[in-house]
């Protein structure tokens, strides 16, 4: 490997076309490093994950989520998440979750039977979601 000096500094000498990556400081294929990024966003995008803690609650309640009712979620969080949401109560059927956003995390869930006289804390928006 060939290495460089620069204000009194060694560092691995990069190759035309490499870009070094800021957190390790190796050199990496601009291209590979792009195609890498990439692939991790459109997988987080699409992916809502649901605490053990909620999947707890949820078989506690006797509460079913469908194929479609897990994709109703996903859209409710995209949207929560294109207004800048962090975590959100989201309001569906009978039913309410308490979500973190940037985690696409369903953190609890409430059936209609429970969700009387309870508060909500620590939320900063609210989404009521469609059935379709």
């Amino acid at each position: 490997m060939a290495y460089k000096v620069t204000n009194g500094r060694i560092y691995p000498a990069v190759k035309p076309g490499e870009k070094r990556n800021a957190n390790t400081g190796k050199a990496n294929s601009a291209g590979a490093e792009f195609k890498h990024l990439m692939e991790k966003a459109l997988d987080r995008k699409s992916e809502l994950k649901i605490s053990s803690h909620a999947l707890k609650r949820l078989g506690q309640r006797n509460i079913d989520l469908t194929e479609k009712d897990i994709k109703n979620l996903e859209t409710a969080v995209d949207k929560a998440e294109a207004k800048g949401a962090r975590e959100s109560l989201l309001l569906y059927k009978e039913m309410a979750f308490v979500a973190s956003i940037r985690n696409r995390t369903i953190i609890t869930a409430v059936g209609q039977r429970d969700s009387k006289e309870n508060v909500f804390t620590n939320i900063d928006s609210a989404v009521i979601i469609d059935e379709d």
